[in-house]
């Protein structure tokens, strides 16, 4: 496993080498276009994780989950798992903090811990995500992509949820 960066590497540069590309200047090139990219994203990003903390330290976090809760038990999703499923698409580094704290809590073979690992695999940061996609192709109008992937987020979670009880 330790082999496969240093491979994948030497594989670009053959290719590169075989194809008469300047590999060293196609390297300068990309690392130049990812600064700009970098200071293209930061605001999006910071919003998030500003945004993240704020809902955090409020304590909104937690309230929205006991008003969401009935309605999600209702579903299939478990009370102890509606703040993974709220907190996913804003933080990734967050929801695995929670993740773990569902498996110290619960185990990693409960329903609970089951139910929780489904959600982390079936889920994405959407908000982490767009900021990134639309920032780099300055896409200013998102249309449906955020409200569509909070769906399929929501609807992994049932499903999963469902899949868990019945395997």
């Amino acid at each position: 496993m330790s082999y496969i960066v240093p491979l994948l590497l030497v594989f670009v540069l053959v290719l590169g080498l075989a194809k008469r590309v300047n590999v060293y200047d196609s390297f300068v090139l990309g690392a130049k276009k990812s600064i700009n990219l970098s200071w293209t994203v930061f605001p999006y990003l910071a919003t998030v994780f500003i945004m993240v903390n704020a809902l955090h330290a409020s304590g909104l976090d937690a309230w929205l989950t006991k008003i969401v809760a009935p309605p999600f038990e209702l579903l299939g999703v478990p009370r102890e798992v509606v703040q993974l499923v709220l907190l996913r698409p804003f933080s990734g580094s967050g929801s695995l903090a929670l993740l773990t704290d569902v498996y110290n809590s619960y185990g990693v073979d409960s329903y609970i811990g089951r139910c929780a690992s489904v959600i982390m695999g079936s889920s994405e940061t959407v908000f982490y995500v767009a900021s990134v996609y639309f920032a780099g192709t300055h896409v200013r109008h998102t249309g449906w992509a955020i409200p569509i992937a909070l769906f399929c987020n929501f609807i992994g979670a049932v499903v999963g949820c469902l899949l868990c009880r019945i395997m």
